[in-house]
């Protein structure tokens, strides 16, 4: 028969382990934390650290339970990447608006690696990326991210989610929403761009001697940024509020499968 201490020790280990499985789900996908800047190493002590330091509590929550079997690890690589993959989609809504702002800038052949996804990006979207990531580490969303991360574990105790269809299709519609909160962000500058081609155009209209075609790109471009520079200030609100829905959504498709009517991070 195995001693007390041993069998607290395997229940330990256990309880580390489906923790470490859970983290680690978030940490590959979320915004900040998934990010290329930090190495593997980092990251690796980093969730280790998390799950030795929660194993002895989220353990004994009520109905938690601690055995290593296939569905219990399934159930908690699933928590792990609702919560990356749904936040994840922030950094898709500004990467779509900075493609945006860069096609108006006529920066869409200005093409970076992008080193947290190894493909060619716009210019303007890694800019916008990594202007986001600002915002969510001056707002401290990411320690937002990881409260949220550690109540998720009374919420849905150890080794007892099961992933329901619905979910993937709730974070399927709400990756819709991305085109419509890339727009928005965008908009103050695309409206200003839009504005000065058609004063250019009016302009050449009236005045065919001028060379209004080599006017057309320094100027918006000029009107662009000033107007982008402008706009900075409403984005902490903007990226806050998006956050907030989408951190609201993904604690709601663990807490409750079947919850399908989820507003996606346009809304």
């Amino acid at each position: 028969m195995p001693h007390g201490s041993e069998v607290e020790w395997s229940s330990f280990l256990s309880a580390m382990t489906l923790a470490l499985v859970r983290v680690s789900g978030m940490v590959a996908f979320a915004p900040f934390f998934s990010s290329k800047a930090l190495s593997i190493r980092v990251k690796a002590v980093f969730v280790l650290a998390v799950a030795f330091l929660l194993a002895p509590l989220v353990a004994t929550l009520p109905n938690a339970k601690v055995e290593l079997n296939f569905s219990a690890l399934l159930g908690e690589v699933s928590v792990g990447l609702v919560y990356g993959l749904t936040l994840v989609l922030l950094d898709e809504m500004m990467l779509f608006a900075g493609q945006i702002v860069g096609l108006q800038f006529s920066f869409s052949l200005v093409n970076l690696l992008d080193p947290s996804s190894s493909i060619e990006t716009p210019l303007m979207g890694d800019l916008f990326q990594l202007m986001g990531t600002l915002v969510v580490i001056g707002a401290g969303l990411d320690r937002i991210l990881l409260a949220s991360m550690v109540r998720s574990f009374r919420a849905v105790p150890l080794g007892t989610y099961a992933l329901a269809p619905t979910a993937g299709l709730a974070i399927v519609r709400a990756a819709g929403g991305i085109f419509l909160a890339g727009v928005e962000l965008a908009a103050p500058v695309l409206a200003a761009t839009l504005l000065v081609e058609v004063a250019v155009a009016l302009l050449g209209k009236l005045s065919p001697q001028l060379p209004v075609q080599s006017l057309t790109v320094p100027l918006k471009t000029l009107t662009g940024f000033v107007i982008l520079i402008g706009s900075l200030a409403l984005w902490p609100r903007f990226i806050e509020a998006r956050f907030d829905a989408l951190l609201d959504m993904a604690e709601r498709l663990i807490s409750a499968p079947g919850y399908g009517a989820v507003a996606g991070v346009g809304g």
